[in-house]
């Protein structure tokens, strides 16, 4: 969304396809997951009376826009790229297709995922974790635009403190604003962990893959001590 208020800024959506092509070049492969907040919110909607089922699919095709987007970015800088849609709709998107998604990775393809899980009542968080484990991703990156994990929302509480770490329990007890419970839970039972950077800060998105102490990682608790 940029500083446009409302749908795609085509210079935020250039400057995340720059920013992914220079980890992408690096051999690395890469699968987005995309939110639609930036057009259509569901949860929001259905809070002012719309059917909550039918909100969040209207989402769900919110984040289908923004796939495409990002993959015309791509493609115009070089980037192979596929879309893959939990909801069919052949004409602008694949299938989802859980071996097929691995192979266009295996091929060096940037892979978006789209339309969430296909289903309502999840969230875009809960996507990520979902469609990481099916690909066998080695880590969630989860795109802010804050710092990292914080004691409390930093844009609202000055005295909010920065956490470099921490373990999946804490995350869920003190309900700290990292990904909703079911994403948490779902890489905590398959001990997949969760960077959370600030992806506005260029040159982030490489730092972090690169294994700079960008923002915050959440991992198994017997990792901890490891630094």
């Amino acid at each position: 969304m940029g500083g446009v208020g409302y749908g795609i800024d085509p210079r935020v959506v250039q400057r995340v396809a720059l920013e992914v092509r220079d980890v992408h070049s690096l051999g690395v492969e890469i699968a987005l997951v995309v939110g639609g907040g930036n057009i259509f919110r569901g949860i929001k909607a259905s809070a002012s009376g719309m059917d909550r089922a039918s909100a969040d699919y209207m989402g769900m095709l919110a984040t289908v826009m923004n796939a495409v987007a990002l993959q015309d970015a791509f493609e115009k800088i070089g980037v192979f790229t596929r879309v893959v849609s939990a909801i069919e709709m052949r004409e602008i998107a694949e299938p989802f297709i859980r071996r097929r998604a691995i192979r266009h990775l295996e091929k060096g393809r940037l892979v978006i995922f789209a339309a969430g899980i296909g289903q309502p009542f999840f969230t875009t968080d809960t996507a990520a974790a979902m469609r990481a484990l099916e690909i066998q991703a080695d880590v969630v990156m989860k795109a802010t635009s804050v710092g990292g994990i914080y004691t409390a929302d930093p844009k609202k509480d000055p005295n909010a403190v920065k956490i470099d770490q921490l373990g999946y329990r804490q995350v869920l007890h003190d309900q700290l604003a990292v990904m909703d419970s079911s994403a948490v839970t779902l890489c905590r039972d398959n001990r997949l962990p969760i960077v959370v950077f600030n992806m506005t800060v260029d040159g982030n998105i490489l730092r972090a893959v690169m294994g700079e102490p960008v923002g915050s990682i959440v991992k198994p608790e017997d990792q901890l001590a490891d630094g």
